[in-house]
């Protein structure tokens, strides 16, 4: 059972780690400074805040990094590395690899002499932007103001190079929301190539998702429990909300243990939508 005890430690070895982040230190490190077993911080540390306090330091350590990067034109991956304290250049390509999907040179160039392709498309369910690079679909989103979406999709990598076209990548994926296309809601990734970035965790989180079978539905501790962390399910829930490919990973398909829908990043209205065309769709496969 969580206690205020247990509270006070974990806030104490996040505080720790903080400040201490260019020390690179280990798990013996940090338990031995909150007065707990490497194995006992491990458990406990998890079930409070979502993740291992290895991801959670790499996860500071990141973000450090981005910042030095971003700091000024004349900053290196070298002076990244060594003010975030790790012991190599490789290790903070592996890091970004890891979590943000490109290299620490992609991540300073914002994007430079990526060529992105996007467009706007209407579906069954409303407008969306999609976009794609040459490994897969980045982005699909539901759209209100075709100007705002642009927009964002620039501030992700703003030196990108951007078309305004669909590409054979785009059409299969906009294929879903045919209903003749079912196969497709089984695996999306069978027949779409997504190029995503995220957290280890957030890519598990999308991968359970795919697992979920169209017109079927999942609760966020059933997903906690599909990736082996039964006391996640705030965290499976913040890593849904952070789908950046509506309806191909199906985000829509998780509602609450209580069998209420809850809450959908484009809309609630959209979510219950998607559920009843899904199990209409589902039930005509049937017969």
């Amino acid at each position: 059972m969580r206690s205020q005890i247990q509270f006070d430690r974990i806030a104490e070895a996040i505080d720790y780690l903080q400040k201490n982040f260019q020390e690179q230190p280990n798990l013996d490190d940090v338990a031995k400074y909150i007065h707990l077993s490497p194995t006992h911080f491990q458990k406990i540390f998890t079930e409070w805040v979502g993740t291992s306090p290895k991801k959670f330091l790499q996860y500071i350590s990141l973000e450090h990094a981005k910042g030095i990067l971003k700091q000024s034109r004349d900053s290196t991956i070298f002076d990244a590395t060594f003010e975030t304290g790790l012991s190599s250049t490789s290790r903070l390509h592996d890091l970004f690899i890891q979590i943000e999907g490109m290299t620490p040179a992609e991540y300073k160039s914002g994007g430079k002499n990526l060529a992105i392709h996007y467009d706007f498309a209407e579906t069954i369910f409303g407008k969306v932007i999609i976009a794609s690079t040459p490994k897969g679909i980045c982005l699909m989103a539901f759209v209100e103001d075709e100007n705002v979406a642009f927009q964002q999709l620039q501030a992700k990598f703003p030196n990108a190079e951007y078309s305004k076209k669909t590409d054979e990548m785009q059409k299969s994926a906009l294929a879903i929301f045919d209903k003749n296309q079912s196969e497709h809601h089984v695996n999306p990734l069978s027949k779409i190539k997504l190029h995503l970035k995220g957290t280890d965790f957030q890519l598990k989180v999308w991968e359970s998702l795919l697992k979920i079978p169209m017109g079927q539905l999942s609760t966020y501790g059933e997903l906690a429990n599909a990736i082996g962390n039964a006391k996640a399910s705030r965290a499976v829930g913040t890593a849904i909300g952070s789908n950046p490919v509506a309806f191909l990973i199906p985000c829509h398909r998780v509602i609450q243990s209580t069998g209420t829908f809850g809450g959908y990043h484009w809309g609630t209205t959209r979510k219950t939508a998607m559920i009843g065309w899904e199990g209409v769709q589902t039930q005509r496969s049937e017969l």
